[in-house]
């Protein structure tokens, strides 16, 4: 619902920042030109592209502007703070480190002094459009629920978060069925209903009670329609299966499935396996093509054994394959059943280097390149510890649908390495699981960045 103004709403406050951004910069250039002293112009334009960047890329990692966080004006301002903060940093330790010290001092603190009055003057605008929407009977959308259940009280919460120009003014159910105080009121019994829709000005209702549960339905729809009211049926699906469920279609037949799966279109499957080929492949020729010697050197004269350690491990649809990764331990024998732990005896000096930096899992950009692996997706495990932790966790063969990655939304938000308590595994899982259900080639991409800076500021989990 409301998805075209959300979407609008997107547009404008991206399109809005920008525009301040740009226009402080130009302006405070023309104002304050003496004060500065502008020597040269090419840095200037150097430091207008970077301010430029960075508010892109650092708002696009944190998902400032995504539909869920626009919605809630205290969580978007605190968003807001929190990337304006990380502009201000990245800004000043890039001007650091590459020595831009010809740019002004007063020109850099007058930019970011004004952005930040900008960004509160935008966030300012944006509650007057909330204020708007919500005081305006004609573009206020009035709603009524019929029935009070656990549906309706989902439906209730959806429309509260929604909170754009939806207003429900309550529910119809007859006085049986209602054990518990309701957030909204419960304005009558289910016979009243069009009455009550009529005295309120509602122009949608939406019924959790289906026809086939309470044939009154059918009537309530027909008088609906002849009044101007849009009727609409929420089902019950957990009346006969007690999980959520995605609705898809075949034509016009309704077809039910556990759960969303993006990569189960194929348009979506080769754009994801675009992106593996192009970034493995410059991996492959321009960083393994001298690390694989230099480190091959390295390992072999610490402990004698292969350069490459190859382990089968469980992929797409659990069919294994060869796995591929420097070697970090000694030769040994538990190397097919025992994970590494943090004082592991088996890890050579070399290894604790390059398990700690992420080096040794270089090698399965060639298993990306062979099509058993993705640059993200769930981590695979031996084909053990798959038997294993399959018994543990119910869904744990769901996230075999996917082809195992490098990195994944479950390493990224902190479950990687060795599993000692089975809630580590549960907590894994459900991260790919929620991978699988929400993937879009955008996410594949704020992954493998937030890797690489889990890499260079050092993972805790990495040893």
């Amino acid at each position: 619902m409301n998805k075209q103004f959300k979407y609008y709403l997107q547009i404008s406050l991206i399109v809005l920042d920008f525009f301040i951004l740009n226009l402080i910069f130009f302006i405070s250039k023309i104002i304050f030109k003496e004060k500065i002293g502008i020597t040269d112009i090419n840095s200037y334009i150097e430091f207008w592209l970077i301010l430029n960047f960075f508010w892109l890329f650092i708002s696009f990692i944190s998902r400032t502007y995504t539909e869920n966080n626009i919605i809630n004006f205290e969580f978007f301002t605190k968003r807001t703070v929190q990337v304006y903060l990380l502009w201000v940093i990245a800004i000043l330790v890039y001007l650091f480190f590459l020595r831009k010290f010809q740019i002004s001092r007063f020109f850099i603190f007058i930019t970011f002094i004004n952005f930040a009055v900008g960004l509160l003057l935008n966030r300012f605008l944006y509650l007057g459009i909330l204020y708007h929407f919500k005081s305006k009977d004609f573009l206020l959308k009035k709603i009524l629920i019929i029935g009070y259940n656990e549906t309706a009280k989902k439906l209730e919460t959806y429309f509260e978060e929604e909170g754009i120009n939806s207003l429900l003014v309550g529910f119809t159910e007859d006085e049986q069925n209602v054990t518990e105080l309701s957030k909204h009121p419960i304005l009558s019994n289910i016979g009243n209903t069009i009455e009550i829709a009529r005295e309120f000005n509602v122009v949608e209702i939406f019924s959790t009670i289906t026809p086939e549960q309470n044939k009154y339905i059918y009537k309530l729809m027909n008088i609906a329609e002849k009044e101007c009211i849009r009727f609409k049926i929420v089902p019950n699906f957990s009346l006969f299966i007690n999980k959520p469920v995605y609705i898809d279609y075949i034509r016009d037949m309704p077809i039910l499935s556990l759960r969303s799966e993006p990569l189960d279109d194929v348009g979506n499957r080769i754009k994801k396996r675009i992106l593996d080929i192009a970034i493995s492949f410059l991996v492959v020729v321009f960083i393994l093509s001298w690390l694989i010697p230099l480190l091959g050197l390295l390992i072999f004269l610490e402990s004698k054994g292969p350069i490459i350690f190859s382990q089968l491990r469980s992929g797409k649809n659990n069919k294994n394959f060869r796995c591929y990764k420097f070697r970090s331990m000694r030769m040994n024998k538990e190397s097919d059943e025992k994970q590494a732990s943090k004082n592991d005896s088996r890890i050579t000096r070399v290894g604790r280097v390059i398990r700690k930096t992420s080096l040794d899992e270089f090698p399965q950009f060639i298993n990306v390149l062979k099509g058993e692996m993705s640059l993200v997706g769930p981590r695979p495990h031996m084909v053990k510890h798959t038997s294993d932790y399959s018994k543990i966790v119910d869904q744990f063969m769901i996230r075999q649908f996917l082809k195992p990655g490098i990195t994944g939304w479950a390493q990224i938000n902190g479950f990687r390495g060795e599993i000692t308590d089975p809630l580590q595994i549960k907590m894994r899982v459900n991260n790919d699981l929620w991978y699988l259900e929400n993937w879009n080639i955008w996410l594949d991409i704020r992954i493998i960045f937030l890797t690489m800076y889990k890499i260079l500021t050092g993972d805790q989990m990495a040893f």
